[in-house]
C-alpha cells in the first residue's frame, strides 16, 4: 500500500511540472522579427515633432514645467548633441524599424535575453531573460538602462532602471536619471502593441501611460545609422543654448494658434481627462452649466 501510494505522489508530482511546464510556455509570445512603426497614433508629435509650449495631457510638475520653459530647440546642434539615441524611455515612440531577436543557451535551449534594435541612431537595447538582479544604485546609468523581463499572461513585461536623464516629448520635457520605466510588448498576429509606463518622481505627479503600434515586416531591413558629429553652427566656446527663466517668447504660440487656453497647454495630470475639457469650456461659457 505504502509503494503505490509512493507511486501515486511520484506520478502527481510528474504530472503537476508536465502541467506547469506547459502553462509556462503557453505564455511566452515570440516576438524576433523586424517591425515597422504604425505612425497613425500621436503622429504630429512623433514626427515632425511637438510644439513649442505644448504639455496639454502630461502629468508634470512644475519642475518639468520649467524644464520646459526654458529649452531651445538648437541645443541639438551642439556636437554632443547631434549623435545621442533616444532613450528607451522615448525610442520606441520615434521613428525607425524596430528588430528584435532572442540569445539562446546552446547548451539549456534556455532564453538568455531580447535584444532590440531600432535604427534610428543605431538603440540597442538588451532585456535579460534568465532572472539576473538588477545592479546596485552605483552602477553606471545608460541610455537604454538595465533591463530585465519576463512573460505575464502571454504578454513580455520588462522592468527598467539605470537611465540616464531623458526625455519624454522632443520639446524640452525632461526625465531625471532616477526615472524607471515598465512597458508591455502584447502581439495581435502581424501587430505588435507596446506600452510604456514610467515613474519620476522628480518630474511626474503620477505615472505617464503611452502605448505605440508596429506590424511585423520581415522583408524590410535594418540599415544602418553612422552618425558623426560637424559644427553646425559657429559659438563662443561653452555656449549652450537656453531661455532664461520667463524670457521664451514662444510659449503661447500653441496656444494662440488653435485658439485654445493657454493654461491648458501648461499640463498636468488633470488636463487628460474629459471633465477638464467641460470644465474649461464651463469657464468660457458660465450660461452652459
Amino acid at each position: 500500500m505504502r509503494r503505490h501510494t509512493r507511486l501515486a505522489s511520484l506520478l502527481l508530482v510528474l504530472v503537476s511540472s508536465l502541467f506547469a511546464s506547459r502553462t509556462a510556455s503557453a505564455q511566452v509570445i515570440e516576438l524576433s522579427g523586424v517591425w515597422a512603426p504604425l505612425m497613425h497614433e500621436d503622429a504630429v508629435e512623433r514626427v515632425a515633432g511637438p510644439e513649442v509650449g505644448d504639455y496639454l495631457g502630461l502629468p508634470i510638475n512644475d519642475n518639468m514645467r520649467l524644464r520646459g520653459d526654458t529649452w531651445e530647440a538648437s541645443l541639438l546642434t551642439l556636437p554632443e548633441h547631434q549623435c545621442k539615441p533616444h532613450p528607451s524611455t522615448y525610442g520606441f515612440r520615434g521613428v525607425g524599424n524596430l528588430r528584435i531577436w532572442n540569445d539562446i543557451d546552446d547548451a539549456t535551449q534556455r532564453l538568455i535575453k531580447i535584444n532590440t534594435q531600432i535604427q534610428w541612431m543605431e538603440q540597442k537595447r538588451e532585456i535579460w531573460m534568465d532572472g539576473r538582479a538588477h545592479p546596485p544604485e552605483y552602477a553606471a546609468h545608460t541610455w537604454q538602462g538595465f533591463s530585465t523581463g519576463e512573460y505575464q499572461g502571454g504578454q513580455l513585461v520588462v522592468n527598467t532602471d539605470h537611465l540616464k536623464a531623458g526625455w519624454i516629448r522632443r520639446n524640452g520635457l525632461a526625465l531625471t536619471d532616477q526615472a524607471t520605466m515598465q512597458d508591455r510588448f502584447i502581439r495581435h498576429g502581424d501587430t505588435l502593441t507596446h506600452v510604456y509606463i514610467i515613474w519620476d518622481a522628480n518630474y511626474l505627479t503620477e505615472p505617464l501611460i503611452k502605448t505605440n503600434g508596429f506590424r511585423l515586416t520581415n522583408d524590410v531591413a535594418v540599415q544602418p545609422y553612422p552618425c558623426e558629429s560637424v559644427i553646425e553652427v559657429v559659438r563662443e566656446r561653452g555656449t549652450v543654448p537656453n531661455y532664461l527663466i520667463g524670457k521664451n517668447p514662444y510659449l503661447h504660440e500653441f496656444a494662440d494658434r488653435f485658439k485654445l487656453p493657454y493654461e491648458a497647454m501648461r499640463g498636468g495630470a488633470e488636463t487628460a481627462l474629459p471633465e477638464y475639457a467641460r470644465k474649461i469650456a464651463a469657464e468660457k461659457n458660465p450660461g452652459s452649466r
